[in-house]
């Protein structure tokens, strides 16, 4: 039982899945710093107000932090459009290129040399013209 477990762990895709969690969760992790300390306050410095996460209001003692939630959607929009450029794209120009034509079909009639018309790859003689082929 164990040796399975070991030998299904131990598969590629089984690490190259966890390899690529723990490389998407820290790219998450810079766009959302990258987002919250340099491209709200630039945004924000554009528009005239301090800070994207100070935007928020109060209803019924209970405080809406509506600046974080802009923060979080340009992070997810920035992770998103990294993600399709830099992952999406690539793989599917790859695919493409990697993708063959199937090979074209043996052709199943010929042309007459008497006549011109098509005529059937194995005919002895022209439908058409009753030539001899």
């Amino acid at each position: 039982m164990a040796g399975g477990l070991k030998e299904f762990l131990l598969r590629g895709n089984v690490v190259d899945l966890a390899v690529g969690v723990v490389i998407g969760a820290a790219f998450g992790s810079v766009v959302a710093e990258f987002t919250k300390d340099l491209l709200t306050p630039l945004i924000a410095a554009m528009v005239g107000k301090p800070d994207f996460s100070a935007i928020a209001f109060e209803v019924n003692g209970s405080k809406f932090l509506v600046g974080n939630f802009v923060n979080a959607t340009i992070s997810f929009l920035l992770v998103a459009t990294a993600v399709y450029y830099f992952v999406v794209v690539p793989v599917n120009a790859l695919m493409a290129r990697m993708k063959k034509e199937p090979p074209p079909a043996d052709p199943t009639t010929k042309k007459c040399p008497e006549c011109l018309s098509e005529i059937q790859i194995g005919a002895k003689r022209c439908a058409f013209c009753t030539s001899q082929i």
